[in-house]
């Protein structure tokens, strides 16, 4: 049985709105850096990032970090990233399932990511919940053909996905603890879903 769902993109939207906004944030408010205990940091990352050794006093952190990010090329790629997983998404699970995961699965990458990162180091942006995301949709629909940047191929998706999670242990300064708690949340979300329903695009 196919599963189609008349797709509404408003809270995808809003979502994305909200990473340009806070960017723009930075930008504007945060212009200028500042130096706390050796860690140079925007005043808006100060106040919003996840630092562990800081989470007691700054609690909300664990949630306003997933919608905080480091330079253009950062929130470009995650906006990309979340606007076409998550449009898919949406189309497959509804709103409700699609902000439990996007959120659920950000609040586990940033669970990993206090456990096993350093912590005096703040971890910033939405990629443990575009992680749990692409984790659903490859237990979900695995076998969707999709193409990512510069690989004129398609492959499966849940290839693209591995991909993606790979690259995060290649280069320093990703938070690859956010990544795999997020894909992990996400997976466990995935198993979740395919049991409630049968969704099967190809």
């Amino acid at each position: 049985m196919r599963t189609y769902r008349p797709i509404n993109l408003n809270v995808l939207w809003f979502l994305i709105a909200l990473n340009v906004l806070i960017f723009i944030l930075e930008i504007v408010i945060g212009e200028y850096p500042i130096e706390r205990a050796g860690e140079i940091v925007n005043k808006v990352v100060l106040l919003l990032g996840l630092r562990p050794d800081q989470l007691s006093q700054q609690p909300w952190t664990i949630i306003s970090s997933m919608f905080v990010h480091g330079g253009f090329a950062h929130i470009l790629f995650n906006t990309i990233s979340l606007y076409f997983l998550g449009s898919f998404f949406l189309r497959a699970v509804g709103e409700r399932s699609f902000l439990a995961v996007f959120f659920l699965g950000g609040l586990a990458g940033n669970a990993l990511y206090i456990l096993l990162a350093p912590p005096n180091v703040t971890g910033i942006g939405a990629s443990g919940a575009i992680f749990a995301i692409g984790g659903a949709l490859a237990v979900l629909v695995p076998r969707v053909p999709v193409y990512i940047f510069f690989i004129p191929i398609a492959m499966p998706l849940w290839v693209a996905i591995l991909i993606f999670f790979l690259l995060s242990f290649l280069f320093s300064g990703i938070a690859w603890q956010a990544h795999l708690g997020g894909l992990l949340g996400g997976l466990i979300a995935g198993f979740v879903l395919r049991r409630r329903r049968r969704i099967d695009y190809f």
